[in-house]
């Protein structure tokens, strides 16, 4: 295999990216590097790695930044905090450009980044605490959400652990270590209340503020994926946010989940049947979660209004 055919093969296993040291060992010169960046032919990326033409042209992925950033750092480099939870797929922080890489001890004191993007901590962590996401070193699933819960806000640490619990990222068994782990550590008190309030049922952030709205609100609801059936046991529909006894079903409506002709088509024929069953439907999207007393007093009125039609 030819030099150029070596970085091709090594390029297009990330995302596109070759490091200087790569393209040294696979034959090329300093000189022939320094030319293929002056053409134009590799864009630097971060410190002595480049971005060839073995991508389609187009601006660099997300994922490719955070490969960047850690590949410039060293092999001792990983994603840490909502970097590394990205890479899992862990839902629930709010989106920033950062990212955040550790590297320990004294390789971080060493470290230099000109990129204001990268946020270099210096942690240690153990070996078997790091893993590779498609090829990026991160801190596995339970430590980088205990690091986040420790450092995060009630929503977005709740919403963390909800959206791990979901994707089987965690288990309830997993989760019951974490005290134990977080013990005498800044924040560590707030972070046990968020532990207790995550709940793995919640498919979306967005279903973890909703509910979080009404039980600050007072009017927690009694189930969550609330399945709905008639008398024959037929499945009517499967509600986010349940009242049960007033037969009142909360519905969290995120772009991603209910953005497109088909979703909204399949809502609203969902809709129709819970609605003939006697079912109260309420929708709440990211917005209303912005107004504390919002969501809760809708549902306490749909409640006292399902109750004023009984009686």
């Amino acid at each position: 295999m030819d030099r150029a055919d070596l970085i091709r093969s090594i390029s297009a296993s990330q995302d596109g990216l070759i490091t200087r040291a790569q393209a040294l060992k696979a034959g090329f010169s300093r000189h022939d590097i320094d030319h293929l960046v002056a053409v134009g032919r590799w864009r630097p990326l971060a410190r002595a790695v480049y971005l060839t033409q073995a991508r389609d042209g187009g601006p660099p992925t997300r994922q490719c930044r955070i490969r960047a950033a850690v590949l410039s750092l060293g092999p001792a480099a990983h994603a840490v905090f909502g970097t590394a939870a990205e890479l899992h797929g862990i839902a629930g922080l709010p989106r920033r450009d950062e990212i955040h890489v550790a590297l320990p001890g004294r390789a971080a004191k060493l470290a230099r980044t000109s990129d204001s993007a990268i946020m270099l901590h210096q942690l240690e962590h153990r070996p078997e605490a790091v893993v590779r996401v498609n090829g990026i070193a991160a801190t596995e699933p339970r430590l980088t959400v205990t690091e986040i819960i420790l450092r995060e806000r009630r929503y977005p640490a709740v919403a963390v652990l909800d959206s791990a619990l979901n994707r089987g990222l965690l288990t309830t068994e997993c989760l019951a270590t974490i005290p134990a782990l977080i013990r005498g550590r800044r924040g560590a008190v707030a972070a046990r209340g968020y532990l207790a309030e995550a709940d793995g049922r919640a498919q979306s952030p967005l279903e973890t503020r909703s509910r979080l709205r009404c039980v600050d609100g007072g009017v927690p609801p009694d189930a969550l994926q609330l399945e709905v059936r008639d008398d024959d046991g037929y499945l009517l529909g499967v509600g986010d946010l349940g009242w049960r006894a007033a037969r009142v079903i909360a519905e969290a409506d995120g772009q991603d989940a209910h953005g497109t002709p088909e979703a909204a088509y399949a809502d609203r024929r969902r809709q129709n049947r819970l609605v003939n069953a006697g079912w109260t439907i309420l929708r709440f999207t990211w917005q209303d979660t912005l107004h504390p007393a919002y969501i809760p007093h809708t549902v306490r009125a749909a409640i006292a209004a399902a109750h004023s039609r009984r009686s």
